[in-house]
């Protein structure tokens, strides 16, 4: 029993581990009022030693985290685009799996949409450059070459059919919206459809 315990303790705690501790973090408290010590803590280590065998400081934990989820996300994209082949159908899914997220792993969605990554990692490329929104952009240029979507310039169109969406997404995670994400998802998805699409 005591060598059970001893070797538990003396378990290396992985870099997976800080991860999912420093998402929580963020989301809950800010990337800015999260110490290395709460990260140490909220993981279960007796010093930040664990945490430097990994990370270099907290932004190095933030670009690792951000990347995960850009590529997380560019994957999911591809995947979309490959089982559907309209703009509306491809978009849908995409709306389906923001309001997925924002129930099974509202963490990420936070992070995603409602950290400013400019402030944390002011050398990283802007969200909107990023490979998964250049493909959510080749997206809505070819609904608007098929005309499924109003000839305006793809980042207005762009811009109003995420802002619905985000805008949504974020007074549920603020607790705005007092129900929960799939409540919305429907009313969401028609009114930045209908912003965007060919009358």
């Amino acid at each position: 029993m005591d060598t059970e315990k001893k070797s538990k303790a003396k378990k290396p705690v992985t870099q997976d581990e800080i991860l999912l501790a420093s998402l929580k973090l963020f989301s809950e408290k800010g990337y800015f009022n999260t110490s290395l010590t709460e990260i140490k803590d909220a993981v279960g280590i007796k010093t930040t030693s664990g945490i430097y065998q990994h990370f270099k400081n907290k932004q190095a934990i933030a670009e690792v985290l951000f990347g995960n989820i850009i590529d997380s996300l560019s994957i999911s994209i591809d995947d979309i685009r490959r089982r559907n082949r309209k703009a509306s159908e491809q978009l849908r899914e995409f709306v389906d799996l923001l309001f997925r997220l924002t129930e099974e792993a509202p963490e990420i969605v936070h992070f995603l949409i409602i950290v400013n990554i400019k402030e944390i990692l002011p050398e990283h490329k802007p969200l909107l450059e990023t490979a998964p929104f250049n493909k959510i952009s080749r997206i809505i240029q070819n609904g608007i070459k098929d005309g499924e979507i109003r000839s305006i310039d793809p980042l207005l169109a762009y811009s109003y059919f995420f802002g619905i969406i985000s805008h949504t997404l974020r007074l549920v995670l603020s607790g705005d919206l007092p129900k929960e994400a799939d409540s919305y998802q429907s009313q969401a998805w028609l009114s930045a459809w209908s912003s965007i699409a060919k009358k």
